[in-house]
């Protein structure tokens, strides 16, 4: 690439901005569907910068990688937006995504230590294909260009990339919490990190507590000074809740680099969401979904099998529901759509049989001739169908044990907006401080899960309306643009 056609914009990104499928023989290439918003607001930044280069990374057979083709140009924009894959092998990707990421670093940034598996680990492979992405980077880059890195994956990244583009801006947003400093520095390369991370012009957290959970990491790695401390912003809760935080620090000081730190929640594309949802298709899978439903109560679980999830504790909690309230059964109606994990993810096999056995546990006890207590998805649902199953919910049910944002809490507001609908919401997910109108629960404790699905059911018409009005304003006020700019401006503040 050409001095003139380096790029002022570089995304590093490990998913790519389109899907690749073969159809009769022929490769094509397919937009992704994505109804949280985050990959279109990314590709419409890319596509409106004046030179931009987005890497990501694609696994190759060695069969394939004779023929691999790295550089491509993206959407009918020409050499002005240029995609760059970098070339790994099942080996490198197993090691890298499914083991390292997955099984070391997944745990810790989710405070789950005892999960933590170091002898399964490959520091030196994760360290190289960050090193390939770093110079993917700076061989696309002007010497002053953005370049925004995405996520604990890309840890590195930033050191090996201001190597060598000292003037360049580099913004890192983290999509997971982040943890204590005790629970954090378990990781034996917890210093390599937090070097990189202090070479970032901006770093980017979901909420405040991540942003202080951050600082203290850093403050017991090195010698960063605390440049500036603020009150949260006014659309956080400051007090009160299991996340809240009443301050926190904006600038850090480090070998002569100031580091902004901001609290920058991802948001959905609301407008979006509406749209589609009010689409022919949808608008009839709701209604036929109503009508099996008939006058009981539906309850939605959406997310992934993850034992960070706390699907478990859920099942157990909506088991005792049906035990304490026998009057409930057959008028109650639990879908559970937990999406399995890509083949080869090791770790999440155990959590998805325990969901599954215990799904099994549950209708097998209750299950009546026409009504079965809980229907569990554990493929991808259509997008249609998903947001049919939002609109048509009386409850979202969301109470992971721990969770960085969690959009789905998100994208049931944004779909019912004013109208009714109840969101029972974990007081440990990052949209938590956010939504302070939804019905917070700790789900470590059986009583409290079981005091919030009681009052779920039993909340009146008006003040699901005035809660969801109010959550509503909130989604649609921080929406995934206000995420980007937000983030993106941390240090003109």
């Amino acid at each position: 690439m050409t001095t003139a056609q380096r790029s002022s914009l570089v995304i590093l990104y490990h998913r790519e901005p389109f899907d690749e499928v073969v159809e009769n023989g022929k490769v094509i290439y397919r937009e992704k569907k994505s109804p949280n918003g985050i990959l279109p607001t990314l590709k419409r930044f890319f596509a409106n910068a004046e030179q931009s280069t987005w890497i990501a990374w694609k696994q190759v057979t060695a069969k394939q990688q004779e023929s691999f083709q790295s550089v491509m140009t993206f959407g009918g924009l020409g050499d002005r937006c240029i995609v760059k894959r970098i070339p790994l092998k099942a080996n490198q990707v197993k090691d890298f995504y499914h083991i390292t990421s997955k099984e070391a670093f997944w745990p810790i940034l989710h405070s789950f230590p005892w999960q933590f598996s170091y002898g399964s680990s490959n520091w030196d492979n994760f360290r190289e294909i960050n090193r390939l992405f770093a110079e993917a980077a700076i061989e696309s880059a002007a010497e002053d260009a953005l370049i925004w890195i995405h996520d604990y994956n890309l840890w590195l990244a930033p050191y090996f990339i201001r190597q060598q583009l000292p003037s360049a801006k580099i913004v890192f947003f983290h999509h997971t919490p982040f943890p204590s400093a005790d629970i954090f520095n378990v990781l034996p390369w917890r210093e390599e990190i937090v070097d990189s991370l202090l070479c970032c012009d901006v770093c980017g957290f979901h909420i405040p507590r991540y942003v202080e959970n951050f600082v203290g990491v850093a403050r017991s790695s090195r010698a960063v000074k605390i440049l500036k401390q603020a009150p949260v912003p006014d659309y956080f809760v400051p007090t009160g809740l299991a996340l809240a935080e009443p301050s926190m620090t904006t600038q850090l000081e480090y070998n002569g680099r100031i580091v902004h730190l901001s609290a920058s929640p991802v948001g959905t594309d609301p407008d979006h969401l509406r749209q589609m949802a009010s689409q022919p298709e949808v608008t009839q899978k709701m209604a036929d979904i109503r009508a099996q439903v008939r006058d009981g109560k539906l309850i939605l679980s959406a997310g992934r099998v993850d034992y960070v999830k706390g699907t478990k504790e859920l099942l157990h909690c909506y088991e005792r529901l049906l035990e304490r309230r026998p009057e409930l059964q057959g008028k109650v109606n639990l879908v559970v759509a937990a999406a399995a994990p890509a083949t080869g993810m090791r770790v999440y096999k155990t959590a998805k049989s325990d969901i599954e056995q215990l799904v099994g546990k549950i209708n097998g006890r209750f299950a009546q001739l026409n009504w079965t207590p809980i229907v569990l998805f554990t493929s991808s649902i259509p997008q249609s169908e998903l947001l049919a199953l939002f609109k048509a919910a009386d409850i979202a049910w969301v109470t992971p044990l721990r969770d960085g944002l969690n959009l789905v809490a998100k994208e049931y507001v944004a779909v019912h907006g004013t109208d009714s609908g109840v969101l029972i919401l974990s007081e440990f997910v990052g949209a938590a401080v956010e939504l302070p109108d939804a019905l917070l629960t700790n789900p470590y404790s059986s009583q409290e899960m079981d005091q919030a699905i009681d009052k779920a059911l039993a909340m009146d018409l008006d003040e699901q309306q005035k809660r969801m009005q109010r959550m509503s304003q909130s989604v649609d006020r921080f929406n995934v643009q206000w995420w980007a700019d937000h983030l993106l401006g941390a240090d003109a503040r």
